[in-house]
């Protein structure tokens, strides 16, 4: 599969993507509130999408053969496992270069761990759940998907519902929350941001505004560039950025292990969920008529 199905194209295509969100959102990562929202939300996005073509086309492009080989005595759940070490393989591949890509490119990785001994350890981890997680999505979508053309047209609104019910990036309706909970962006988007100590880092966003109106004038006078000049002549910019972050904290981001076991948990449930349904599924393949 992995050189006759061209499924090593997954691995340069890995690190053309990582490299793309370096670039764009990598530079405040892990270093502003803003930045790392942006930049974790842009991290579990390249690993939904990296899971979902690994094993859309797994199972379908091979239903035929599946179908015979269980009549004659197959077992579905050795089927089933056997494409789940493949893609584990594959999906750390995925990590390992994204990893390698982002830092080369200057992405700063944080300096703290709360699970491991190694911060990049435990960020690895995060995003190799992430993406293990979708690739079993994908996975139970090959498996009932009647062609792959049909699997690669539900990948599509697959991708939307986790990109769109992150729970963090998009501001939702209250009554829409709870369906954050369905979604590995969310869990993956939780632990990488409590991962780099989300809540200490500085928030620069009412900073930058009131640079961007320093030379608004009220009666002659351009007070927001007058209080920017004492601020930092004083150099007291760092702790009005401090300040501002913590109005903005949140608890959901805490730098605790717990917080980060309470997400892998999640990602790992909903990931078992996709591999027993699929296998359940499949179970079924003699009655296909397709």
């Amino acid at each position: 599969m992995f050189l006759f199905q061209n499924d090593w194209k997954v691995l340069p295509m890995s690190a053309v993507i990582a490299g793309l969100v370096a670039f764009a959102v990598g530079g405040n990562i892990f270093k502003t509130m803003e930045g790392t929202l942006m930049g974790t939300f842009a991290l579990s996005c390249v690993c939904i999408w990296n899971g979902f073509f690994n094993s859309i086309q797994s199972i379908c492009r091979e239903r035929a053969i599946v179908k015979r080989e269980h009549r004659s005595g197959l077992h579905i759940s050795s089927y089933i496992l056997a494409h789940m070490i493949y893609q584990a393989v594959l999906c750390l591949l995925q990590v390992v270069i994204m990893i390698l890509v982002s830092t080369r490119m200057g992405v700063k990785m944080p300096d703290k761990s709360l699970v491991t001994s190694f911060p990049l350890v435990d960020i690895g981890i995060s995003l190799f759940l992430i993406t293990y997680c979708a690739d079993m999505l994908a996975l139970l979508i090959s498996s009932f998907a009647k062609t792959t053309t049909a699997a690669m047209t539900i990948m599509p609104f697959m991708l939307i519902v986790q990109l769109l019910f992150s729970g963090a990036f998009f501001n939702l309706p209250e009554q829409a929350m709870p369906f954050t909970k369905l979604t590995a962006t969310k869990w993956g988007l939780t632990a990488l941001c409590a991962q780099g100590d989300y809540n200490s880092l500085p928030m620069v966003s009412l900073w930058n505004n009131a640079v961007k109106m320093k030379n608004y004038e009220v009666g002659g006078e351009k007070p927001l560039q007058d209080a920017l000049v004492e601020i930092e002549k004083k150099n007291k910019r760092e702790e009005i950025l401090l300040k501002c972050a913590e109005q903005n904290q949140n608890p959901n981001y805490a730098f605790d292990v717990n917080v980060v076991y309470t997400c892998w948990g999640w990602i790992i449930g909903w990931t078992l969920f996709y591999i027993l349904v699929a296998v359940i599924i499949l179970e079924r393949i003699d009655k296909d008529r397709r």
